[in-house]
């Protein structure tokens, strides 16, 4: 009788350390999510001087947006290999406009920087009329992708990446408030 109780007591352990054996190497190797921060966009159209009226707002028929992104990868033992990037610029529920990023890997614990040229028409004069008004606005840039991290040599399936996150702009049509950025965050399902 004693010896079942040492035996099943004994199993129990062997269970019991290999649960957490594979809890711990599980936290270790999972990789995170690549960091996805808008560090600048501005609207060079948009100069004081010549859109002080209504009249010369409507005149401009198509402009361009600036806007630098920067996609960090916070995992130290894993590369991240990105399908194009497709970037749309939102002012309400309107598209300004898009770009591509077109695909690449980023290596481990590397920082890269992106800027685009994001052609905007029509919508774009609603944008300019509220920051000739209100002196500011918000536009929301959202960002779609899927990727593959490279674990031991081999790379793991597609992940679908959906972010965004709304950008202050103020009258001078350039990136205002935060001096660090905005990092893009998982939409929420409202």
């Amino acid at each position: 009788m004693c010896e079942t109780k040492s035996f099943w007591l004994w199993i129990s352990q062997v269970v019991l350390i290999s649960g957490l054996l594979a809890l711990v190497l599980w936290l270790s190797l999972r990789p995170q999510s690549p960091t996805c921060i808008v560090i600048d966009l501005s609207i060079p159209s948009l100069d004081n001087q010549n859109h002080n009226t209504t009249s010369s707002i409507n005149s401009t028929s198509q402009s361009n947006v600036l806007l630098v992104l920067k996609i960090k990868n916070p995992n130290k033992d894993y590369s991240i290999y990105f399908d194009d990037i497709n970037v749309k610029l939102y002012h309400g529920s309107d598209v300004i406009g898009t770009t591509t990023i077109k695909a690449f890997k980023q290596d481990k614990k590397e920082n890269d920087n992106f800027p685009q040229t994001i052609d905007a028409d029509g919508p774009l004069r609603n944008v300019l009329t509220e920051i000739v008004k209100n002196g500011k606005t918000e536009l929301r840039v959202g960002l779609d992708t899927k990727i593959r991290y490279k674990i031991w040599g081999r790379k793991t399936k597609h992940h679908g990446i959906k972010l965004d996150g709304r950008v202050p702009i103020g009258k001078d049509g350039k990136f205002s408030g935060k001096k660090k950025g905005v990092k893009l965050h998982k939409p929420s399902k409202k």
